[in-house]
């Protein structure tokens, strides 16, 4: 029995290695820019099976991204110990070195997204009705990058946080390289559930408002 022990780990260990790979990691929030919907400090389960199949992000879907051009070069880098580096790798824990950020998918390819004033925010010209938008936050910041009119080009994602006066989403971004769109190539996968703390359980489905939004060109 003794010596199958270092075998059934090395398997538990490759296994656990090949489900955060293909199938199911872990990520931690980093902020409060996703507020209420998700928390600081709460850990999400992101499904990344489904793009595999072909699958792209959808508009309503929060997802997990890699940095698309240094939006994150003012954050801290944070120095994880041996032993979370160790589960982050294989994705037992929120690995803490990779630069990812966590967003609500509002456009995809061929959508046009605007905002004028404090809101609504649109999509292809339907004022968008947001209850996840965190109270008493308008859907729109009333400074220069909160006042917009974009379209998404083929390939990519216009994304905002849920806490809009605290989110530094795609408007933040407008005037560097990508001009705040997010590469579809770059998404980790959707996140479907909040997994930790246990009181916070909870799925993360996609807000109604967004059925009646899909008029732009989707591919």
């Amino acid at each position: 029995m003794w010596m199958e022990l270092p075998l059934l780990v090395v398997i538990a260990l490759l296994l656990a290695l090949f489900v955060k790979t293909f199938l199911v990691q872990a990520f931690s929030i980093p902020s409060e820019s996703m507020q209420n919907a998700l928390q600081k400090g709460d850990r999400v389960l992101v499904d990344k099976l489904t793009p595999w199949f072909g699958s792209e992000p959808e508009r309503g879907e929060v997802v997990v991204f890699h940095d698309p051009g240094d939006w994150l070069r003012n954050e801290p880098t944070p120095q994880p110990g041996a032993v979370q580096k160790a589960l982050g790798f294989v994705g037992l824990m929120p690995s803490a070195e990779e630069k990812d950020l966590i967003k609500r998918v509002v456009g995809v390819g061929g959508d046009t997204v605007e905002c004028e004033g404090a809101g609504p925010l649109k999509v292809n010209g339907k004022a968008l009705d947001e209850p996840y938008v965190f109270p008493g936050n308008t859907a729109c910041s009333t400074d220069p990058e909160g006042q917009f009119k974009v379209t998404v080009p083929t390939g990519h994602l216009w994304v905002m946080g849920d806490h809009r006066q605290a989110s530094g989403d795609s408007r933040y971004h407008q005037h560097q390289p990508g001009a705040g769109m997010v590469p579809v190539d770059d998404v980790v996968g959707r996140a479907v559930v909040v997994a930790w703390p246990v009181g916070r359980l909870d799925g993360l489905p996609v807000p109604a408002t967004f059925d009646g939004a899909g008029t732009g060109a989707r591919r």
